[in-house]
């Protein structure tokens, strides 16, 4: 009886028998386990997986195994404070629902941002953490996805041939740990789920093309889809190159050329039905980024290949250039399959043909686009690298599932690595940590390699010295089962010991490269406790001000402006910004805006202002000083005059803005002289003076004796909000000193001198603004109720001209007066408004997300198709 692994390939060996035989033949060295349980080899990875990211963690003395902040760009400006607020939306403590968010953007379509960000099943995990440690909740819930990817990624690899499970767990972990986990999934960790998704969606098409799980398979379509969309699209169009592939190299021995047309139509059935299923969140999606606020647009510029090179790399950092790295030991195996004899020829030549495309895809704009779904996104342009990740582990397993390669083969992938690292040896993305890294691993992968050889060579001999009888079992000698031990052994340790090494220094780079947030701590848990104090929803807002971290409003409570989400309206930002707030993010982060006569538009009842104790550090939580002001405000809902479309012409002032959306005129807007960088002008004794530069980069000095008051401008990514310099004297004369920043960008000036739009200074005169608010809680209504998505407003009786709802008028609004049937509101200038007639007393505004009615229908039509498929299936199985 022979030792060596079965002759007969399983029914997914893709029909290559001739090469498993010539493994057995030669004695080729398999781990131990390979007959083991079908959970063992996707369970072993996960737990590696899992430990390595965190070990990786540790080791940049990162949170929550270190003092240091992870909170870097969007982590800590998006997924932070959503994940904090979808904890409290669980938990029944916020005042929105899952149609409408009232703590952010003055109110904003929430479902869509839960499509977007929250959607993913590991993402109710933060349910179970207290509001203090949301930080670590997120963290677990990354490590989680990067663990369940590793395990999927292993399951596949174990459906594509039969081979060693550790060295299957080895891969799945290579390709769940890659350099794109580290440098984008692990601090966006909404992608993650794309990572996921793209072995269980090549596991669909394996079921597709075998004919199996025609139910289980648009499930886990659906799945996929619903946690994240977006990376969804990009591993169903790397799961169809893999299904191609499978189908091309598939054995011509095997299934009927009939059965095999038959699975990519079962493979696209799967998809559309799976997909369907997801519309109630991917159409609503879809529909808010139709009317999200505009991002430039973005040229398409490919690597240089060097830096492509140099990607494949240990320790690499780049957000401009595609992340390959899946560990040395990976990608040599993945090089050596061009040359493993031991694999079909069609096999050999499929796979790799398939590197080579989708490697080239990366680098040519159509493909690119095909790849974003026809628009090339700003940021990181390289988002779908996680594919071409996964088929190099694929790659990898296909040469080393039957056998160690031989020493030719391994010799000729090790040439192929050696070209691919001198080529990227020029590149910027190197780091000082790469090759001394690269160094330590290769050594150790070149030990494993030694091993395994060395006990295939001593199987061959024993093969050779005669067979015992077949009713005399022969017992592995202890040699036999250790240095295969061994072999796996040391490529665990070179896999485990380069990858958390290029964690370390991937998340060292970045803390250091771009922005981040600080940890959160006692700012953050005093403004919260000092919001909920003073909360007073729905009779007035109250909004926190500036947190550090941004969108503070979802961190500590409150609703204020700040919002930070793709979805942020084209409505939203506009309104804002054309009132003198200012914004982040090309348009996407509004931020709140302290000034009173914005919080007499928006009913800003209680303003919180915190100064910090310390400059902001990554290592320490910070502390601050806060106060409260409350002051009269008009209600949530405002009755004004039928506006006359002659009175609506803002031309290029905020301030104008400001009084045409008030009703009233409270600022001086005096004529302004310009010397250098001096401007001069009258204004009012005791009027308080507002400077708006919102492409302004520098300090703005009210003289004499002010301080200095900065601004931030930096077009078209951020720009200033209206500030305060002082207040006019008693002579009225206003001068205001420039000193723009010199390192400020050309686009914030013209030559040298400084941008400003045309009227850059209000006086506002506070008598005037108290008499405006005082007549618009006169005539507004008298009292306010709301709940979840829905407000309404009791109004004065015979009240005439137009309710106003302080928010902005984003598509799903639908209002009605009295016992009317809603209808879509309309917008008054930006905000939200309903005609009156004189008759009714009440008026209801209830928000629904676009796109929510259409997506159910096409949900419940795929949920049908789910269940005629089910019902053909049982029945073709009882025939």
């Amino acid at each position: 009886m022979r030792s060596a692994a079965p002759t007969v390939p399983d029914e997914d060996d893709d029909g290559e028998p001739g090469g498993v035989r010539e493994d057995a033949a030669r004695g080729a060295v398999r781990a131990p386990g390979r007959a083991s349980g079908p959970l063992r080899g996707p369970v072993a990875a996960a737990l590696l997986s899992g430990v390595l990211f965190c070990l990786a963690t540790a080791l940049s003395r990162t949170a929550p195994f270190g003092p240091v902040t992870r909170n870097i760009v969007d982590l800590g400006q998006q997924y932070l404070p959503y994940h904090a607020y979808w904890r409290a939306l669980l938990r029944g403590e916020s005042h929105g629902d899952a149609f409408l968010n009232w703590n952010s953007g003055f109110g904003s379509n929430f479902l869509g941002d839960i499509g977007t960000y929250l959607s993913s099943p590991f993402d109710l995990l933060v349910v179970l953490f207290p509001a203090d440690r949301i930080e670590t909740a997120l963290y677990v819930v990354t490590a989680l996805k990067i663990a369940a990817a590793g395990a999927a990624a292993t399951a596949l690899l174990l459906r594509l041939r039969p081979g060693p499970w550790p060295v299957a767990a080895l891969l799945g972990t290579a390709y769940a740990l890659s350099g794109w986990t580290f440098n984008y999934g692990a601090s966006v960790p909404m992608w993650l789920d794309g990572l996921i998704a793209f072995p269980l969606l090549c596991l669909v098409g394996e079921w597709a093309r075998t004919g199996r799980r025609p139910v289980l398979g648009p499930l886990v379509v659906a799945l996929a889809w619903i946690a994240n969309f977006y990376t969804a699209y990009m591993a169903t169009v790397g799961a169809a190159v893999v299904l191609a592939v499978r189908l091309l190299t598939t054995d011509p021995d095997g299934p009927a050329v009939r059965e095999r047309l038959a699975g990519p139509p079962r493979a696209a059935r799967s998809v559309l039905i799976g997909i369907g299923l997801a519309a109630p969140l991917v159409t609503v999606v879809f529909l808010a980024t139709r009317v999200a606020d505009p991002t430039p647009a973005t040229t398409f510029a490919p690597a240089a290949w060097t830096d492509l090179f140099a990607r494949f790399l240990p320790a690499t950092s780049s957000v401009a250039t595609p992340a390959l790295f899946v560990g040395t030991p990976a990608l040599l195996l993945a090089l050596t399959l061009p040359f493993q004899r031991a694999v079909a020829p069609r096999v050999r030549a499929g796979w790799t043909g398939a590197v080579l495309l989708v490697t080239l895809s990366l680098q040519w704009e159509p493909t690119h686009l095909l790849w974003h779904a026809g628009a090339s996104p700003n940021g990181i342009p390289y988002r779908q690298t996680f594919v071409l990740c996964g088929l190099l582990v694929i790659a990898a397993w296909l040469s080393v599932a039957g056998g160690v390669p031989r020493p030719v083969t391994l010799l000729a992938g090790g040439a192929l690595f050696g070209a691919l690292a001198w080529a990227g040896r020029g590149s910027a993305d190197i780091d000082r940590w790469t090759f001394p890294v690269l160094a330590a691993t290769l050594l150790l992968t070149l030990g494993a390699a030694l091993l395994a050889l060395l006990a295939g060579r001593r199987r061959e001999t024993r093969a050779k010295a005669g067979a015992r009888p077949a009713a005399v079992p022969r017992t592995p000698s202890g040699a036999a089962r250790l240095l295969p031990a061994l072999a796996v052994l040391l490529l665990l340790a070179a896999q485990a010991g380069e990858t958390a090494a290029t964690g370390k220094r991937i998340e060292e780079q970045q803390r250091s490269e771009v922005s981040w947030a600080p940890p959160l701590g006692p700012w953050h848990r005093e403004m919260a406790a000092e919001v909920a104090r003073a909360d007073a929803w729905p009779r007035y807002r109250t909004d926190p001000g500036e947190v550090p971290g941004g969108n503070d409003t979802l961190l500590v409570g409150g609703q204020g402006a700040d919002v930070y989400s793709s979805l942020t309206s084209a409505t939203t930002s506009s309104t804002l910004s054309g009132l003198g707030f200012g914004f982040y993010a090309k348009g996407r982060h509004p931020v709140t805006l302290d000034n009173p006569v914005t919080d007499a538009l928006f009913s800003i009842g209680t303003r919180m202002r915190s100064r910090p104790a310390g400059p902001l550090r990554q290592d320490r939580p910070p502390t601050a000083t806060i106060t409260a002001t409350t002051t009269p405000v008009p209600p949530l809902v405002t009755v004004r005059p039928a506006p006359h479309p002659s009175t609506v012409d803002p031309g290029d002032s905020a301030f104008r803005n400001q009084e045409l959306l008030l009703g009233a005129r409270v600022y001086e807007l005096p004529a302004v002289r310009r010397t250098g960088h001096t401007l001069t002008a009258r204004c009012p004794a005791g009027s308080d003076v507002w400077f708006w530069a919102p492409e302004f980069h520098g300090t703005a000095t009210l003289a004499p004796g002010r301080g200095a008051v900065d601004f931030d401008g930096r077009p078209p990514a951020v720009r200033a909000p209206m500030r305060a310099l002082g207040t006019v004297p008693a002579s009225g004369a206003v001068r205001i000193a420039l000193r723009p920043d010199p390192k400020a960008k050309a686009g914030a000036r013209t030559g040298e001198r400084v941008r400003l739009p045309a009227q850059a200074v209000g006086c506002l005169v506070r008598e005037r603004l108290d008499a405006a608010v005082r007549q618009l809680t006169a005539t507004g209504a008298t009292q306010v109720r709301a709940t979840g998505h829905t407000v309404t407003a009791e109004l004065v009786p015979g009240s005439t001209g137009i309710a106003v709802l302080a928010a902005p008028r984003v598509s799903g609004w639908h209002c009605a007066t009295g016992d009317a049937a809603p209808a879509p509101a309309r917008s008054h200038r930006g905000l939200v408004a309903v005609p009156l007639d004189g008759r009714a007393t009440t008026v209801t505004c209830s928000f629904r997300p676009p796109g929510l009615r259409l997506g159910a229908a096409v949900g419940g039509a795929a949920l049908l198709a789910l269940a005629v498929t089910a019902v053909l299936h049982a029945r073709a199985r009882r025939r």
